[in-house]
């Protein structure tokens, strides 16, 4: 069928330009008379001379064409139309293509008066044999046959004048006149024609039987040979008498209109016909479709259920909220026969739309785990609506843009006409917020924002997306504990939910710079997170006191990073000798810690004493009090014995206006009595180190990793690894087995070759006999390993850096 189709419907001529050819690109339309003038068609000139432009639910354009519009070539009962379509991709119509489409229709036979009412115009015609008395008429101007509508020459019967009849006045103006105040005016050898646009100066608003009309009343003089003649040209058109009530739209035209009425004194009606898209319809097809015509007495009434056949919804959009609108395009034709006219055909098209019906947008969700997607499916949608952007994380993308942020988007077309769109999202996009619930419980949110725009209206609205899944996935985190002679150790293995939450003892959040404060020894390389604490600590607790043994434990919270909501609690506790609270110094010096027992008495550490009650805590934290003193001093009694002298004291703490202690820790020093003893010795040389040879399997294993912390190294997914020249590359050889302390990994020889054949060529050194190769203008850069949780044995590893290189053979790149 091409860009455009033609279709004739009765006295009007319809051209549809096809949304598949014409759709996202920038139109100009122009009407081409006779002569080849294209007149290019916008609002104005439509309503003027009889054309209207629509759009149809598919996105198409049509233009209906009047059979006495201007520019249309009427010869005989036939009238042609030219129309002239520009099509270009930008708005300022650069490289438009142009497209030309003529069309011919048969009108039929004329009516004695025809009234038109059109969406943008009303259009009267009416015999001209039918001539009138002219009285009391003043000219305003001197006569001119030629000042007239270009299409009116000085022939023989030419229109002169056009006189407005308004309840305060007459006006008169001559058609050049009425022609620049935007009326249209035409004639035929047998018809004479106005058209107002509804929003015409000289346009009244008549109510009659609760129906408002738009009213002109007029006569046109016209010029036969040297007589002047005069016609009623008066025409009144429904602009409203359409009501909503119960899924039902009701129109009602009143039979009896005043302006078209006045001087009638018999009617009769003749036929009464209703269609859709200015197609008629039977009785049959009109039930099939539950329409309802009834021609009453005074009235015609149409009524339709709202949603039928015929009709479609279009999307609408009300202070940004997403509704729909029921939309028919009906016609309604009434001929009657009067004594005054004879036969008037009245024909009524009338777009009805249903007031705003606010929609909801369905959305339904699912995860893909195996495939990593999110998987979203938002509308359905109307074919009018199409989704133009995005909002991800506040940034406004584009549809063909979404894939760079982890989006697929799809659209799903249905039988009906409406659409939904899919949205496929990486399980890794930034905008997807996986959060732990419960138990072995995760949720994964993503939240986006589509923008939509609708055709032709180019309203905008917006669909916020919150799709939430809850799947059992969540690995929570685990801890494992020790203690060493003077430490407390907890090292907590990450899950996949903990990413964000923070160590807190109590409520005191632990830091790097806190730890640091207390000598606390906390690393995390994002799998484990370890916490070092010495037995003698703030945050240490202590229970169980027993001449033999102290409970010492260390307790940490992992808290949520937002609420702070606690999350998983983990703790370590071990068995100390009493002998870790007390020093006995040579020099007689005593540093004895008295610890505050957890269930025990509510103790103010600062207020605890030594026997000397003057001697009080050097150190003090809330469950700590450190005293440092000699032990001839701060009431430390002694006893001797043959071979050692032992020094006792108490710590003590006493409620005030209370002798008796209520908390009471007895230490000892034992000092060794001095004596003289013989200690008989020789200077020997120690033996040179030597090294026995030995054969055995050792186990090895070369890696790259992602960055100088050698902590992520490459997974076999990840190779080839590209890099750029120059970049660096970090290598670690690992002795795997056999895990022997004694044993000492050292490099000897490291080479690079082309291909992965070590033997191949060529070849360049990386390492020549342990050391960096001296040519290189890079040279190698070795690492020291140091203990870790990864690492028990850092003398079995050997870590170095290489800068990027390729081979080359004089000027060329030498590839595999």
């Amino acid at each position: 069928t091409g860009p455009m189709s033609s279709e004739c419907l009765g006295d009007l001529l319809r051209i549809t330009l096809s949304a598949e050819y014409f759709e996202d690109k920038y139109l100009s339309l122009f009407i081409v008379d006779q002569s080849g003038t294209a007149w290019e068609l916008d609002e104005a000139m439509a309503a003027q001379c009889g054309y209207a432009v629509t759009y149809t639910t598919c996105r198409s354009i049509q233009l209906r064409a009047s059979a006495l519009s201007c520019h249309s070539h009427l010869e005989k009962d036939v009238f042609t139309v030219t129309i002239q379509v520009k099509a270009s991709h930008t708005p300022d119509m650069s490289n438009a293509t142009t497209h030309l489409k003529s069309a011919s229709c048969h009108h039929g036979l004329w009516s004695p008066r025809e009234i038109k009412c059109e969406n943008n115009y009303m259009e009267v015609s009416v015999r001209r044999e039918v001539p009138q008395t002219i009285k009391d008429f003043a000219q305003d101007e001197t006569e001119d046959w030629t000042l007239v509508f270009p299409q009116v020459k000085a022939e023989e019967a030419s229109i002169w004048q056009i006189v407005f009849h308004q309840p305060e006045e007459k006006r008169a103006l001559l058609v050049s006149n009425a022609w620049s105040a935007g009326y249209g005016l035409n004639y035929s050898d047998s018809r004479v024609l106005l058209r107002v646009p509804y929003t015409a100066a000289q346009v009244q608003l008549v109510e009659d039987q609760g129906i408002t009309f738009s009213v002109l009343r007029s006569s046109m003089f016209y010029k036969y040979q040297w007589v002047i003649l005069m016609v009623d040209t008066a025409v009144a058109c429904p602009v409203d008498g359409v009501d909503y009530m119960n899924k039902t739209i009701t129109w009602t035209v009143p039979k009896y209109i005043p302006p078209l009425s006045a001087g009638m004194t018999s009617f009769k009606d003749v036929l009464v016909e209703a269609g859709v898209d200015l197609h008629k319809l039977s009785a049959k097809e009109m039930a099939a479709r539950k329409y309802v015509l009834l021609n009453e007495l005074t009235a015609i009434r149409m009524k339709i259920p709202i949603g039928a056949g015929g009709g479609y919804y279009k999307t609408s959009v009300s202070n940004g909220q997403l509704g729909v609108k029921y939309t028919i395009n009906l016609f309604l034709e009434h001929q009657w026969e009067d004594n005054k006219w004879g036969l008037t055909k009245h024909t009524i098209i009338k777009e009805i739309e249903t007031p705003f019906e606010q929609a909801e947008v369905a959305i339904t969700s699912n995860l893909n785990l195996s495939a990593g997607l999110m998987n979203v499916t938002v509308g359905t949608f109307l074919p009018d609506a199409e989704l133009v952007n995005l909002t991800i994380e506040g940034a406004v993308v584009a549809v063909p843009e979404a894939v760079q942020h982890g989006y697929l988007i799809h659209r799903t077309s249905y039988a009906n006409g409406s659409k939904a769109y899919v949205l496929q999202v990486s399980l890794d996009a930034p905008s997807i917020k996986k959060e732990y619930m419960r138990e072995d419980m995760r949720a994964y949110t993503l939240n986006v924002t589509l923008t939509f725009i609708t055709y032709p209206s180019s309203e905008t609205f917006v669909v916020p997306v919150t799709a939430l899944s809850a799947v059992k996935d969540a690995v929570l985190p685990s801890a494992t504990g020790f203690c060493d002679g003077r430490n407390l150790h907890l090292i907590i293995t990450r899950g996949n939910v903990d990413q964000n939450w923070l160590p807190f003892i109590s409520d005191w959040h632990l830091t790097r710079e806190a730890a640091q404060k207390y000598n606390y020894i906390l690393r995390d390389n994002g799998t484990h997170l370890e916490i070092s604490v010495p037995f003698l600590s703030p945050h240490v607790s202590y229970e169980g006191f027993h001449t033999s043994a102290i409970k010492a434990s260390f307790y940490l919270t992992l808290k949520d990073d937002i609420t702070l909501a606690m999350r998983r609690d983990f703790s370590v506790s071990c068995l100390f000798s009493p002998s870790e609270l007390i020093q006995c110094l040579p020099n007689g010096t005593v540093i004895i810690t008295a610890v505050k027992l957890e269930g025990g008495e509510d103790l103010d550490t600062a207020l605890l004493v030594l026997r000397d009650r003057q001697c009080k805590p050097s150190l003090v934290t809330e469950r700590t009090a450190t005293f440092k003193f000699n032990v001839n001093t701060c009431g430390t009694s002694k006893k001797f014995n043959s071979t050692t002298v032992t020094y006792e004291n108490e710590v003590l703490y006493f409620r005030p206006g209370n002798d008796i202690p209520i908390y009471q820790l007895k230490f000892l020093c034992f000092y060794a009595i001095e004596q003289t003893a013989d200690v008989p010795y020789e200077s020997k040389k120690n033996p040179p180190p030597s090294i026995n040879p030995g054969s055995g399997c050792l186990a090895l294993s070369l890696k790259l990793f992602k960055e100088k912390s050698y902590s992520k190294p490459y997974q076999e997914s990840e190779y080839p690894v590209v890099k750029y020249l120059r970049e660096a590359l970090y290598f670690e050889v690992e002795l795997l087995l056999p895990k022997d302390a004694r044993l000492d990994l050292n490099l000897d020889d490291c080479w690079a070759t082309n291909s992965q054949i070590q033997d191949s060529l060529p070849q360049w050194p990386i390492l020549t006999h342990g050391c960096e190769n001296n040519k290189d203008s890079y040279r190698t850069i070795f690492h020291k390993v140091n203990y870790s949780l990864r690492v028990k044995f850092p003398q079995h590893l050997k870590r170095f850096e290489v800068r990027m290189f390729t081979f080359v053979q004089d000027t060329s790149l030498l590839q595999e």
